[in-house]
């Protein structure tokens, strides 16, 4: 069994793709339910965010996992097979699982460093074990990178590697329309992003924020929040007419703000600039928009060079060490623990012998004193100890440093044990596993 990645972002895909790659609200669930019924495919986990869809699986077979992983990727966004592979990229055994924690650390991410990714690492992990898709070798690598992406926020100031995609985004906007001081705004949307990006308006001194969202309640409560306006979004192109910026960013799937609405507003405006900021993916604002005189657009591909540019090279770098060598001790306790069974079935070998060859002596020496025979029994226990000792220690410091399975297969081979003791040992520690809480 092998763990295989398979999947695309930012770094592989156009944002029009990753647009149309977006899972509905019960993607994920049924993306694993597929993934289940695939041959190859025994665990699964998806990680699904606005910037990436990714699975991470054991397989047992490389080919047949990713090729089985594809088609069910493909079925489930809907984009052409043939026009995913292009963009897909796939990682196997140690590169999968470096990928994941280099996910789970944010050095994967659009902004560089950002700690979003955890939480939604986190989700993903629970809603396959709700689904009941994952179980020892899936779960263990994600809590593993969780406790790594963790390792690197402590340890490192990638925090602040890469800035958010708010204060970038109005940076452009300060080059476009000169200082933000006295500018009035538009909030498409009322989640996270549009209310950090209004506080962080408001410290930049703009005069007038307007909210405009589907629930009014949650608009209302947002324009409180920052001392404006709410307003639904009939009115929306009436409070573009007004504006300087718009900052799209609803989660919403399909355009929110049509190029013809902000064709209508720029009327009568005269030389006066409109900056839309798109945070959103899929994206909020038509991409026609770009076409309406006085209207510049920035999106999420829009940013990528900038954000790139703002990676602080010595955090990034000290966070990559702690991946690196978070990836070896990981990789070293897998290996490790692939040759425990075989130790283990070693030494009940071991025991087998040594409790026939004390019946067997029991028997010739006829009566002995039960002090006298404990002492003999303790004897035998403490030499066969002694000759297992040194070789199981040093067969899982091998094992830790190379693939485990050919010392395994060599002590199989060289004490003649049965492969079905091995796989019986395999077994029970997954099912005390099973039984631990989590």
């Amino acid at each position: 069994m092998s763990v295989l990645t398979v999947g695309l972002s930012h770094r592989s895909a156009p944002v029009a793709l990753l647009e149309r790659s977006v899972l509905a609200d019960d993607g994920v669930e049924k993306l694993l339910a597929d993934l289940l019924d695939a041959d190859h495919v025994d665990e699964a986990l998806v990680l699904s965010t606005c910037n990436r869809v990714e699975v991470y699986a054991e397989v047992r077979k490389f080919h047949g996992g990713v090729q089985e992983v594809t088609e069910r990727l493909a079925a489930r966004t809907g984009v052409g097979i043939d026009e995913l592979t292009e963009h897909l990229y796939v990682h196997y055994e140690d590169r999968a699982v470096q990928h994941m924690f280099s996910v789970a650390s944010g050095l994967d991410s659009m902004v560089v460093g950002e700690q979003q990714i955890l939480g939604q690492l986190r989700t993903a992990l629970q809603v396959a074990r709700e689904q009941e898709a994952v179980a020892r070798t899936v779960s263990k690598l994600a809590e593993h990178a969780l406790r790594v992406g963790k390792r690197v926020h402590t340890e490192t100031g990638i925090d602040a590697a890469g800035r958010s995609l708010v204060s970038v985004g109005l940076d452009l906007a300060a080059q476009n329309l000169g200082p933000l001081d006295g500018v009035s705004a538009v909030l498409v949307g009322a989640g996270a992003m549009s209310s950090l990006a209004g506080k962080t308006l408001r410290r930049r001194g703009a005069t007038r924020i307007t909210v405009v969202n589907r629930s009014q309640q949650r608009g209302q409560r947002l324009a409180a929040e920052l001392g404006g306006e709410a307003i639904p979004v009939s009115a929306v192109e009436s409070a573009i007419r007004d504006a300087d910026l718009l900052i799209a960013c609803t989660g919403a799937v399909g355009i929110v703000v049509s190029a013809d609405v902000l064709s209508a507003a720029m009327t009568g405006r005269g030389e006066r600039q409109l900056f839309v900021l798109d945070l959103a993916l899929p994206r909020d604002v038509d991409p026609e928009a770009r076409t309406v005189p006085g209207v510049t657009v920035v999106d999420l591909e829009a940013l990528r060079a900038v954000l790139h540019e703002a990676e602080l090279a010595r955090d990034v770098e000290a966070a990559r060490r702690i991946v690196t060598e978070e990836v070896g001790h990981y990789l070293a306790r897998q290996r490790s623990e692939q040759v425990a069974p075989t130790v283990v079935a070693l030494r009940a070998r071991a025991q087998q012998v040594v409790d026939a060859e004390l019946a067997r002596l029991r028997t010739r020496l006829g009566s002995v004193d039960g002090r006298d025979w404990r002492e003999v029994e303790a004897a035998v226990a403490r030499v066969v100890d002694k000759l297992l000792h040194a070789p199981t220690v040093r067969i899982k410091e091998l094992a830790g440093a190379s693939p485990g399975d050919s010392y395994a297969d060599v002590v199989r081979e060289l004490f003649a044990l049965d492969p079905a003791a091995t796989d019986a040992v395999t077994r029970a520690d997954v099912a005390v596993e099973d039984e631990e809480p989590s």
